[in-house]
């Protein structure tokens, strides 16, 4: 299976992490063939190409670590599917204690694969968050790519006790008791735009 050296994946995130770390490149360069000898036999991403892959999944998900304000402690990826934001902010920032939301049982497996094999000390929760008990919070929640956006911030706001970082095609509904700071291009994309929304 056709897979990137750890050169190349420096060279296509460079519009997104200009300087990404060795144990970065390495930890991605493993998560990449993990996402693909995967996405063979069970359909994680509808992205198949490993350049793209690189792009669209690990770049845009390094360049939302990057907005991350240096409080962050923790973070909840709010259905996380194949990683993302998550794993990629979990191995750029591993300070972060972060939890990975995702409800499809193949899915969360996959997500224990990856944290197991690069030894990442994320929690997988493989339920709906709906289910957490409601006094687990976290100072930042990330969404990106869900299929209702309006209907997963309602779920996602009540757990961040300081922003919502959103991966998103357009600008959406501001969540009661939030203010949406002004949009950031995602570098190399004409559609998907950064927005956080701060708690007032």
């Amino acid at each position: 299976m056709p897979t990137l050296t750890e050169a190349e994946i420096a060279s296509l995130l460079t519009p997104y992490l200009p300087d990404a770390a060795p144990r970065v490149l390495s930890r991605l360069a493993t998560y990449l063939e993990l996402l693909l000898k995967w996405n063979a036999r069970t359909n994680l991403t509808a992205i198949r190409s490993p350049e793209e892959i690189v792009r669209r999944h690990f770049g845009e998900s390094l360049f939302a670590g990057q907005h991350l304000t240096p409080e962050t402690r923790t973070l909840l990826d709010f259905g996380s599917g194949a990683g993302f934001p998550g794993l990629p902010i979990a191995i750029l920032r591993p300070e972060i204690a972060i939890t990975l939301a995702e409800s499809q049982n193949k899915k969360a497996t996959f997500l224990r694969e990856v944290a197991r094999t690069l030894d990442l000390p994320v929690e997988i929760w493989a339920a709906r968050v709906e289910t957490m008990p409601a006094e687990r919070l976290f100072h930042t929640v990330t969404l990106r790519a869900v299929d209702n956006m309006v209907s997963a911030l309602a779920a996602a706001a009540p757990r961040a006790s300081a922003d919502l970082l959103l991966l998103t095609g357009a600008i959406p509904p501001r969540p009661s008791g939030f203010t949406l700071l002004p949009p950031i291009s995602i570098p190399t994309t004409q559609s998907s735009i950064l927005i956080r929304a701060v708690r007032d």
